[in-house]
């Protein structure tokens, strides 16, 4: 029988080798690690807990609103609910027999509110709001992709950030409503159309969505007619009611208004009021029913804003057809060039409500979706976006009256908020630029 002949290296005195403790079981460790890594991923892409963390966070923001009274529900509970008793008591109908500050659909929701009588107004609103929400939640996380999950837990922790304004305007609507359009625009372009333009109808802010859609897929003749058709229904319904001209009013009602007190172009003049400067002051609008600034060259700079607004956006739309041009697909374009637009609708905007922060959940969620599938990343979006909800949430509800003194400390929180949305706007400029089709991919 042949004998076994140890390896030259070893050393026949040496004594047994003894495994290695701590490498035997690194091994299993890792293992370990991985384990509770993929469980925490399945557990966070569960739809019972999405659902739960969705039910947690609404209704901590619907207690903010009552909790919060006028304050946080004012427009609702007396602006709203006001113009709905005058035209259901026999008044005039805002957007029917008088020109309106919104379109006319935006009534739609406000008289659907009025099911809780004038007792429950503020509380059937919220509730109206939540189910859109969860309408929108539920497309979401259906698609049940990596990019979606990550998605609803952002979006969840935006709407946190931004707190109880997230739900308390009729601009939270239409984010709901907007954010379904953008997401099946790709897959359903008519019926992503019909949504974007019905919302556009309740607030004119997506309507710039739409022609996003229109520069971003290749079915653009279905997006366009869906529009088209949508709009025509819309404003034939309203000329059977009576309303004339009315029916476009809200373009004249939104071009006469001042520089509102938080819109990044009145930081300059709130600084001025915060240094005492004789003439520069907030004051309240009776008839828009908005805090505005008042200073030298104030009505020049709210004159201005439209043009500038309509040379920035028109500048985004340029960048993209330019990389329509260069055969950028919808999935590395809709992202950029979506919170591109919005982004350039709330920094040139002379009215800059807090309200317009919440548009900004449409692009990044459909941004983050998308960057799963091969667009940009949109990491820098995301985090800047929760900053901007966070301070905006600072000024209003808690810290709006000091921002309306003139407090120097809230100025340079609306200030600190300007800066990130102009980073925001360049991040979205210089990612379109950069864009590239998949075959030549240059991500931002």
């Amino acid at each position: 029988m042949p004998t076994s002949v140890p390896p030259a290296s070893a050393d026949p005195g040496a004594p047994p080798a003894v495994p290695d403790a701590g490498s035997s079981r690194t091994p299993a460790v890792a293992d370990d690690r991985i384990g509770l890594v993929d469980r925490a991923r399945s557990l966070a892409a569960s739809p019972v807990v999405l659902g739960i963390a969705f039910v947690l966070v609404h209704a901590w923001l619907v207690r903010l609103n009552l909790v919060g009274g006028n304050r946080t529900l004012g427009d609702v509970d007396v602006v709203y609910r006001t113009w709905m008793q005058q035209g259901v008591g026999g008044g005039d109908w805002v957007g029917v027999d008088r020109p309106w500050v919104y379109p006319l659909l935006a009534a739609v929701p406000m008289l659907v509110a009025r099911l809780g009588g004038d007792p429950g107004y503020g509380a059937v609103w919220l509730v109206l709001v939540s189910s859109l929400n969860a309408g929108a939640f539920g497309v979401l996380v259906a698609r049940r992709r990596a990019g979606s999950v990550v998605a609803a837990w952002w979006w969840l922790a935006f709407l946190v950030a931004l707190g109880p304004i997230a739900l308390g305007r009729i601009d939270a609507v239409t984010v709901a409503i907007a954010l379904v359009g953008l997401l099946l625009v790709s897959t359903r372009p008519t019926l992503a159309s019909v949504l974007l333009t019905i919302a556009a109808w309740v607030k004119v802010w997506p309507a710039a969505l739409v022609v996003v859609a229109v520069l971003a897929v290749r079915r653009r003749v279905e997006v366009v007619v869906a529009a088209a058709v949508t709009s025509a229904v819309v404003v034939s319904i309203s000329l059977v009611l009576g309303s004339g001209w009315n029916v476009v009013g809200f373009v004249g009602q939104q071009a006469g208004r001042g520089l509102q007190v938080e819109s990044p172009a009145a930081v300059l003049w709130l600084w001025r009021a915060a240094a005492g400067v004789p003439g520069t002051f907030v004051y309240y609008d009776r008839e828009i029913l908005t805090y505005q600034i008042a200073g030298d060259g104030v009505g020049f700079a709210a004159k201005a804003m439209s043009l500038v607004m309509a040379a920035v956006v028109l500048g985004v739309v340029l960048l993209g057809l330019r990389a329509v041009r260069r055969g950028v697909t919808a999935t590395r374009l809709l992202g950029p060039l979506s919170l591109a637009v919005v982004v350039a609708l709330i920094v040139t905007n002379k009215v800059g409500s807090p309200q317009f922060v919440a548009w900004l959940a449409v692009p990044v969620v459909v941004g983050v979706v998308l960057a799963r599938a091969g667009g940009p990343r949109f990491v820098v979006p995301a985090a800047l976006a929760v900053v901007v909800a966070g301070l905006t949430q600072v000024v209003y509800p808690f810290e709006y009256d000091a921002l309306l003194a003139a407090r120097p400390d809230l100025v340079a929180v609306v200030t600190v908020r300007a800066v990130l949305e102009l980073g925001l706007l360049a991040w979205a400029v210089v990612t379109l630029w950069r864009v590239r089709p998949a075959h030549a991919r240059m991500d931002a």
